[in-house]
């Protein structure tokens, strides 16, 4: 049997839809293919248990008891039935209602049901980057994940918006087949998140059709919905293909700064206020996962007006999964560094306080690419109006096919000065 169809049907199975592709691979090497007749018994209640049996081509019944006439339901294709760990004895049976061909997963091997993570089945969490930490996610019931910000994730007042983009993805996807992988989101920032608690993701099916699958996800905290998403899935398939994009002519990664080597050399550069330095040299440093090399140096301190536009290279630090939907989901998490600060540009002086918070966020992907791969995020801000911002970006690989397309809108407002109570006239 042709392997890949094998691992295309496994992967329509609701149960195996949170395992990670290598999983799936690897059940489709051990599975076993039975066939039954018409009225043969599948399994008999009593006898051993032998494995986990999926349904490929025909239908069965099940029966409580082998004395009993009454079916108690039917199965079908992309069904499953059996017993897992700890259960040896098949406490009802089943019988072919057709021809009868099913694919069943040896007792010893139900271990591959079971792994660390619903990305890689190989790799301890310990030893996964910190994105990919990020984006695993704990399975609690059917459609229901729980997320953490992880040490070492970045570190804002709330929960980083990426972190939420990323995960809402993550969730949704595991609730699709391995083969389809998002084209498009849309995402809400609805209320701040508290980074020190977990996020529960709530998957909801809006559309399972052969070619496409659409998802709609909740993040909540405390019952109350924080964030969120809508995300559209499509099955690979040829078509038309063209790019007008043009990636801009920018120096390779290579022989840019990182953000870590700026920040070094502004911490003892004179032309920078020693305060700031002073500030940036007391507090504690931690790099953030996602790399960025910035095209065109830029002011750290961002004290000054400038065009709303940014040019960055990016990457996942370490080492992703092969996994094409978790690199989907690492990009998206990446999405977010920066995004929305362009549209404050223009608008920057000295002693000037700024807020700056996402609401909205769409993206597009186009073709595929690696996240642990240099990536070109060329933004700009085309207008900001009544207190909110407009951003539009693309992402090009280092060939300079175009991969992502994304727009986000964002709230742009002056901080407002302290109250300070009037001198006393005494």
């Amino acid at each position: 049997m042709n392997s890949e169809k094998v691992v295309d049907f496994l992967g329509q199975v609701a149960l195996l839809l949170r395992l990670p592709s290598s999983s799936l691979r690897k059940i489709a090497a051990k599975v076993e293919l039975r066939h039954y007749d018409a009225g043969d018994y599948v399994i008999r209640q009593g006898e051993k248990a032998d494995g986990i049996y999926f349904i490929w081509k025909g239908n069965a019944e099940v029966f409580e008891s082998v004395e009993s006439e009454e079916a108690s339901y039917p199965l079908k294709e992309y069904d499953y039935f059996g017993y897992g760990i700890g259960v040896s004895i098949n406490e009802v049976s089943v019988v072919s209602l057709s021809k009868l061909t099913c694919l069943v997963l040896p007792q010893e091997y139900f271990n591959l049901l079971q792994p660390d993570s619903i990305w890689n089945a190989d790799e301890s969490p310990e030893s996964l980057s910190i994105v990919e930490q990020t984006l695993r996610l704990e399975p609690i019931e059917v459609d229901i994940f729980r997320g953490y910000t992880v040490p070492g994730s970045p570190v804002f007042r709330q929960v980083f918006g990426g972190q939420f983009i990323g995960q809402a993805l993550a969730a949704a996807s595991k609730t699709v087949d391995c083969l389809k992988l998002a084209h498009s989101l849309h995402a809400y920032f609805i209320i701040a998140g508290d980074r020190n608690m977990p996020i529960v993701y709530h998957v909801h099916h809006l559309r399972d059709g052969k070619s496409f699958a659409t998802r709609r996800v909740d993040a909540t905290q405390k019952g109350v919905v924080v964030f969120s998403l809508v995300a559209s899935f499509q099955k690979e398939e040829p078509g038309f293909e063209h790019q007008h994009a043009v990636m801009p002519l920018v120096p390779a990664p290579d022989v840019l700064l990182s953000m870590e080597d700026l920040r070094d050399i502004k911490l003892t550069d004179p032309r920078v206020p020693i305060t700031y330095r002073n500030n940036e040299a007391r507090s504690d440093f931690l790099p953030w996962p996602v790399e960025i090399r910035f095209c065109i140096p830029i002011e750290m301190a961002r004290k000054y007006r400038s065009e709303p536009s940014l040019m960055y290279w990016f990457r996942i630090r370490g080492k992703l999964s092969d996994d094409a939907a978790l690199h989907r989901c690492a990009i998206a998490y990446a999405s977010d560094f920066l995004f929305m600060s362009i549209s404050l540009n223009p608008h920057r002086k000295k002693g000037l306080k700024i807020m700056c918070l996402s609401l909205d966020h769409s993206m597009w992907f186009h073709r595929d690419c690696r996240a642990d791969d240099w990536l070109l995020f060329v933004m700009e801000s085309p207008s900001a109006s009544r207190g909110r911002g407009f951003a539009t970006g693309r992402m090009f690989n280092r060939k300079g096919e175009l991969i992502v397309s994304l727009a986000q809108e964002g709230l742009v407002r002056k901080v407002a000065p302290p109250n300070r109570a009037p001198p006393s006239k005494l």
